[in-house]
């Protein structure tokens, strides 16, 4: 054992057997007065040239609960939207936020030929309208109440909070591509739960039977 200050350092270590691994330190204090605390380190290691589908990525990513927001504009009078799980906060100066969309999305090409793009962020009771903003187009906003920009970006009222945004960047990613949004305008009234997408589903589930 080592002895050094408190604190975790990790580093990617390849072994001789083929496995890959990150040593990690493990600290505990010999007494509670004790200093510096002593340390042993350990070795976890990954099976390397793992199948790495789809399938099983998605399982794993979903363990991971995200919040979800409905980005939408009016493109050529049309009210044009999709729900998102993959919206996160950027940067402060300058003002920008992302998420990522499929390269397969059909509505993407339209949405992103819009000048304006608004962002909600959904409420916990927003459950059933994100499923409807990833079904059909035609029936997207079928009942929504919307409140629509000068500019053409469209949000809900009751979100709990709304941006105005436009394009900031395009970034390919695999299958996907990272859309980089400008804010121009942000409205925050709501102070309920967000909506949040988890193992595949809305809510915070309870985690599967082994």
């Amino acid at each position: 054992m080592t002895a050094v200050h408190a604190g975790d350092r990790r580093n990617l270590e390849v072994h001789p057997n083929g496995r890959a691994g990150t040593a990690a330190t493990q600290c505990a204090a010999t007494s509670p007065t004790a200093s510096p605390t002593i340390c042993r380190e350990v070795t976890m290691t990954f099976p390397t040239n793992q199948d790495l589908d789809p399938i099983r990525l998605r399982t794993v990513f979903g363990i991971f609960p995200s919040g979800v927001v409905a980005v939408a504009a009016r493109v050529d009078g049309a009210l044009v939207g999709l729900a998102a799980s993959s919206f996160t906060p950027v940067s402060l100066d300058p003002p920008l936020v992302q998420f990522s969309i499929a390269n397969a999305s059909k509505t993407w090409p339209d949405l992103r030929r819009a000048g304006h793009l608004g962002i909600t962020i959904l409420a916990d009771r927003h459950g059933s309208l994100a499923r409807r903003l990833a079904g059909p187009p035609q029936a997207r906003f079928d009942g929504v109440d919307v409140e629509i920009g000068e500019n053409g970006a469209v949000t809900l009222p009751d979100g709990l909070a709304q941006f105005d945004t436009t394009i900031y960047r395009e970034v390919e990613a695999g299958d996907h591509t990272i859309v980089l949004l400008r804010l121009h305008a942000v409205e925050h009234a709501d102070h309920s739960l967000p909506l949040v997408f988890h193992r595949s589903a809305f809510g915070l589930g309870a985690p599967p039977r082994s």
